[in-house]
């Protein structure tokens, strides 16, 4: 035996809000399209993503550090508004 483990990791990915890691399943992913941060809650949309706790605490501080700009790297400010509700949906 060679000591390895079979265990499988689990993947971790950062909030651009709170710059904290966690597991991918954790947080949620948002996609860009047409200029909107859309969440992507399957995880198959297509293009850069970028991860945020779904928590509103968290989303808050990434659109003040502007992250999503960044993380998609584009230039100017991005409607958040679907993202906002998908997140407030989520927390009770």
């Amino acid at each position: 035996m060679s000591g390895r483990t079979r265990a499988r990791s689990c993947p971790e990915r950062t909030c651009v809000g709170c710059r904290q890691r966690s597991a991918q399943e954790s947080l949620l992913r948002v996609v860009l399209i047409e200029g909107r941060c859309v969440p992507d809650q399957r995880g198959t949309l297509p293009g850069r993503g970028a991860y945020v706790h779904p928590a509103p605490a968290c989303l808050e501080l990434a659109v003040r550090r502007r992250a999503f700009p960044r993380a998609f790297r584009v230039q100017g400010p991005l409607d958040t508004a679907d993202l906002q509700r998908a997140i407030s949906r989520a927390t009770p």
